[in-house]
């Protein structure tokens, strides 16, 4: 009798162990935070190289805090600011320290403008006094400690402001802003975008001098969205947008002088005719200021040095490309005004080092692989740090390299997505690194050896929750397809059984340099996946020509072309899987977003006799609808390529729609517009072709907020449930 409650009992806990092995990941759980990672957010590596601090929540106070702590030992060893501690500040949301990291700057009450610009309420915080004051009482943009720490500017309502923190006398550097019109030190809506920068002044390094970019906005071409709210009335939210070929702000650099509050025009030796100003920065020197300017076909740049004591200029460095150029934030200067410069001319992006004067004195790094980001360099030791994916295309390593070439080392050891941050003497990093089977992992790593010296955030929370799920891993591999082997992942069932078949459902985005083929832990969407796994489907992923980190010439590929060969490559994908024993190749489907919603559009019309559904949420259907500096960079302008903008839009191919498609856009996206979906839908109508269609109400490109993602998969889910 005993032994057989005995046996009973192990019965049950193995029963319960199994059960909770195979728990089912559900949609509530990807988008209520279930699975979120462990990160640092706001990591900021003190002046003197031996401490760091990160932005810190607690949920149960309700507070927020600047927290510090020792590299050697991981210890927190103090606070910086804890919002409990400030009657006027209930929490804040991020921090910035002056160069001397006496005070900070505390933002509060940030609402989002776009995709990178925000408003919000700031204060300065005195570390030594402990004391706040605001920087206005208004919500204003970018503010920005002087070098010195005794002033801020910021953006107002398109105009500069700077305050004086010594007095706390506020000065109104710019008079002409306006809405739609003229825009001060601030970018418009498609610098922003593409050129992924909204602050556009700068202080030179004596805090003397402010230079910032000039938007006239006035002949640009306006867009206008209805927002619907709550309204018995809908109100319309209108700003400038330059589409392909139509007229962009026209931009000028210029300097203000705080010393005789003078702002002069920046004036060149060369004149251009349509340009943009991409990036601008002061030298070390604090009189000497660079920009760089770039033809409006993006592959014709000039690195200007401009001296703003005796008004001369110089072209430090020129560069040409038969394509497009990408703009970087990797230009360094060093003590002697020597710089650091990265660029794909010799067929992959790798590290430059030129003299101040631009004549090239080392290329730093080489090789048949990519150079992904630019930590720094240690003037000390003449060591150059780096990311690459020198250890294979879907993965990412830190690397030390002499700066002139030799010597170089890789610091981290473990496959996958290593990202790191260095102390200020670049003595540690914190390496952040990922994998397919591997959560976010933060450890302590010494910036010589890369030897790891302790682990900080390991997530083994996170590993302990997926253990009472059935995770299955991605598998990468590489297929062979129109005479190119792409990078691929495929997500399979538990269960997986190679003499059945299986419905195939393909994501991509495939936009130019992009990468969705990567070696590292789960997004949102991979849970997802994981979920259509455990239904029956397998997923599966190809980065084709166009995509990132395999060259220029594979990036290139599909300039004045865009959607042509990634689309030809998403169908000859799917017709190889399809010829795999276990996919079933009458049940094949394809989705993406944006650009990937572009694709997935293209892909069901061309392919029509491979794929038997498609979802396009917020897609391009015709890159005349999207904005100039993206388009044109791949597409040069309609007028000069019309052709190449119609041959493989989505509207022209309406016609051959057989399977099951569903379109989704939100009304309120003010990148891809709801424009491009309303078109299709006129000429899917047109062509008398059915097809399902969801668009959310005052939703941006994101479509997220409330319930709303969570609404957006079930729709979707329950699309791919009773159409493939």
């Amino acid at each position: 009798m005993k032994k057989l409650k005995f046996s009973l009992f192990l019965t049950l806990i193995f029963s319960i162990t199994l059960s909770a092995q195979t728990k089912k990941i559900s949609l509530e759980e990807i988008w209520n935070g279930t699975f979120r990672t462990e990160r640092m957010d706001v990591l900021h590596s003190m002046n003197n190289g031996k401490q760091y601090t990160v932005l810190n929540v607690n949920p149960y106070e309700k507070t927020t805090s600047v927290d510090i702590y020792d590299y050697e030992t991981a210890e927190k060893i103090g606070t910086i600011v804890n919002s409990g501690d400030l009657e006027a500040l209930p929490y804040f949301t991020d921090y910035k320290f002056s160069k001397d990291e006496s005070e900070l700057i505390l933002a509060i009450d940030e609402e989002s403008i776009y995709r990178r610009s925000t408003l919000g309420h700031y204060f300065v915080y005195d570390l030594k006094t402990k004391s706040l004051s605001p920087i206005a009482e208004e919500k204003i943009q970018e503010p920005t400690f002087s070098p010195d720490g005794t002033k801020v500017a910021y953006g107002y309502e398109n105009n500069i402001y700077i305050k004086d923190l010594t007095n706390n006398e506020t000065t109104q550097v710019t008079f002409d802003g306006e809405k739609n019109k003229i825009i001060n030190g601030i970018t418009d809506w498609v610098y922003e975008e593409e050129f992924a920068f909204v602050r556009a002044f700068d202080w030179n390094a004596s805090s003397d001098k402010l230079a910032f970019i000039r938007f006239d906005e006035t002949d640009v071409p306006q867009y206008s969205m209805d927002i619907y709210g709550d309204y018995l009335y809908p109100k319309q939210e209108v700003f400038k947008y330059p589409k392909a070929g139509e007229n962009n702000s026209v931009v000028s650099l210029h300097v203000y002088n705080l010393k005789t509050n003078n702002t002069t025009d920046v004036k060149l030796n060369k004149s251009y005719s349509d340009f943009y100003i991409p990036r601008m920065k002061w030298t070390n020197d604090p009189n000497i200021l660079s920009a760089q300017y770039l033809n409006r076909h993006q592959n014709d740049l000039d690195l200007w040095l401009i001296n703003t004591a005796d008004n001369t200029v110089k072209i430090a460095l020129n560069e040409t490309d038969k394509a497009y150029i990408d703009v970087t934030d990797n230009l360094t200067f060093l003590s002697d005004n020597s710089f650091i410069w990265t660029s794909e001319k010799d067929g992959y992006n790798h590290i430059y080092h030129y003299a101040a004067s631009g004549k090239l004195i080392d290329q730093v790094t080489k090789g048949k692989w990519e150079v992904t980001d630019f930590y720094g360099v240690d003037e000390a030791s003449k060591t150059v740090y780096y990311q690459s994916v020198e250890n294979g295309s879907i993965n990412r390593d830190v690397y030390s390299i002499h700066l002139n070439g030799r010597n170089e080392k890789r610091l981290t050891q473990d496959t996958g997505t290593n990202s790191a941050s260095f102390s200020a003497d670049y003595t540690y990093f914190i390496n952040s690194f990922s994998n397919v089977s591997t959560p976010t992992r933060y450890t302590l790593n010494s910036g010589k050896t890369g030897e790891v010296i302790r682990t900080i955030i390991d997530n083994h929370e996170l590993s302990e929750k997926l253990a009472e799920y059935n995770i299955v891993q991605k598998e990468f591999s590489t297929i062979h397809i129109n005479g190119n082997d792409l990078n691929t992942w495929m997500i399979k069932p538990a269960d997986f059984d190679p003499s059945k078949t299986y419905p195939l459902l393909m994501f991509q985005y495939s936009g130019p340099g992009s990468q969705q083929v990567s070696n590292r832990w789960n997004a949102s969407n991979d849970y997802w996946y994981m979920k259509l796994a455990a239904e029956g489907y397998i997923i599966a992923c190809v980065d084709g020509r166009g995509t990132g980190l395999k060259g220029a010439a594979f990036k290139k590929v599909t300039q004045l072309q865009l959607g042509k060969y990634e689309v030809e490559d998403q169908i000859s994908a799917a017709k190889y899987f399809g010829e795999l024993p276990y996919i079933d190749a009458s049940r094949i489907g394809i989705w993406g977003w944006s650009y990937g919603g572009f694709m997935s559009s293209g892909a069901l019309f061309k392919g029509n006799d491979v794929f038997k559904m498609a979802i396009a949420v917020a897609p391009v259907t015709s890159w005349r609808f999207y904005d100039s500096i993206y388009t044109e960079r791949y597409m040069t302008t309609p007028q000069e390529n019309p052709d190449g903008y119609d041959d493989n839009s989505p509207l022209n191919f309406a016609d051959k729609l057989k399977g099951k498609f569903l379109l989704v856009h939100g009304s309120a996206d003010d990148n891809v517009h709801l424009e491009n979906t309303m078109r299709l839908t006129e000429a899917l109508i047109q062509a008398n072709k059915p097809f399902d269609m969801a668009i959310y109400p005052d939703k941006n490109h994101g479509i997220y907020g409330g319930n709303t993602r969570l609404h957006l998969y079930e729709k979707m889910t329950n699309f791919i449930h009773e159409n493939l």
